[in-house]
């Protein structure tokens, strides 16, 4: 059995989340394997240098999430993962941490690259008509719709692509790094510059280039990325 650190929890963060992340982390180190049972909650409470009450809500909510099976006069159990349980994991921001956060952007900005070449690549009259239309809605509607007007042409871009697995591998992976980091962390760009950064892609798209889709969306993708891991280390540092 892996053995499980003691912490020392920052004060940024309710107790429990803090207890909670770190179980994920043991829980996902791949020494843990399904159907093994974890430490009783008096070892992690010795463990972890948390009070009893605080390792059993922690317990309770990775039970609710899936990961846990509590078995009355047995123990706590270790059930595995499935991609439904990583995804609530990562939408409810609870597996973060500086590498985590890292893959998941890297993984998005890639992947929204690849879609781009093939929206071009599989352009038709409709498509870039609503593309177009996305692009207007980002122009002209108000401040607070903006993020909405900036999801749906990504969106729109993964429908003209015409590959369902992207397309919704996308839609999770935007969910969950607006919900769980940048919401948080207030890794926005300015209006212009985000609009800004769409015009070159829509050109390249209804233009039918490829080559210049992936690239107009590299470098937009490069320059959000960065913002957003520079807000994240700003908000562990």
């Amino acid at each position: 059995m892996a053995e499980l650190a003691r912490i020392t929890v920052e004060p940024r963060e309710p107790l429990a989340a803090e207890v909670s992340r770190r179980l994920i982390d043991y829980l996902m180190s791949g020494e843990v394997q399904p159907g093994d049972r974890i430490p009783s909650e008096r070892q992690l409470t010795e463990m972890l240098g948390v009070n009893r009450p605080t390792v059993r809500e922690a317990i309770k909510s990775l039970g609710f999430l899936g990961l846990l099976e509590i078995r009355q006069s047995s123990g706590t159990y270790f059930r595995g993962t499935d991609s439904d349980v990583l995804y609530r994991l990562f939408e409810l921001g609870l597996v973060l941490g500086e590498r985590g956060a890292r893959d998941m952007v890297q993984a998005r900005a890639e992947l929204e690259v690849i879609v781009a070449g093939l929206a071009a690549q599989a352009r038709d009259d409709a498509g870039v008509e609503l593309l177009r239309a996305r692009l207007t809605a980002m122009r002209e509607c108000p401040d607070d719709e903006f993020p909405e007007a900036d999801t749906a042409f990504h969106a729109a871009l993964g429908e003209l692509a015409g590959n369902t697995v992207l397309r919704d591998m996308l839609k999770g992976m935007r969910a969950m790094i607006q919900r769980g980091w940048v919401e948080r962390t207030g890794a926005v760009r300015s209006r212009k510059v985000a609009y800004d950064d769409h015009v070159p892609i829509f050109e390249a798209v209804a233009d039918g280039d490829a080559e210049a889709a992936r690239a107009a969306m590299a470098r937009h993708m490069d320059g959000a990325s960065r913002r957003l891991m520079k807000a994240l280390e700003q908000r562990e540092g």
